[in-house]
């Protein structure tokens, strides 16, 4: 059975950096896209980022563009997101999930698996 475990959450100043992994273990992650979603308190989870299988692909929401880049090192079985320039809009958990093919994906919806979540938060 896969499990996904994010780590590298924590608290940072606005306008920091931080790098965001998922591991996978039980399976390879081959194959599939992955994903990024978050969710802030009393908000709905939402998308932030995806890659495809093998990686050609990428799409990210508007608000984060130019800051998040989401790549994946298929070797290792990891994904990661790195995130520059934080806003206190970005604090919230952040959820890696496995997609239920290897084509991208910006719902929900279109992802089976999903880690324990890792937070963020930006102070101003």
């Amino acid at each position: 059975q896969v499990q996904l475990v994010e780590s590298g959450g924590g608290l940072v100043q606005a306008g920091g950096s931080l790098r965001l992994s998922c591991a996978a273990s039980g399976r390879t992650i081959s194959t599939y896209a992955m994903g990024w979603f978050r969710q802030a308190p009393g908000k709905e989870r939402e998308f932030v980022a995806t890659i495809s299988w093998p990686g050609g692909t990428t799409r990210y929401t508007d608000s984060v563009k130019g800051r998040f880049t989401v790549s994946r090192d298929n070797a290792k079985n990891t994904v990661i997101l790195q995130m520059n320039s934080l806003k206190p809009e970005d604090t919230a958990v952040y959820y890696c999930a496995r997609g239920k093919g290897s084509f991208i994906s910006t719902t929900t919806s279109g992802y089976g698996m999903w880690g324990q979540g890792t937070q963020v938060t930006v102070s101003s």
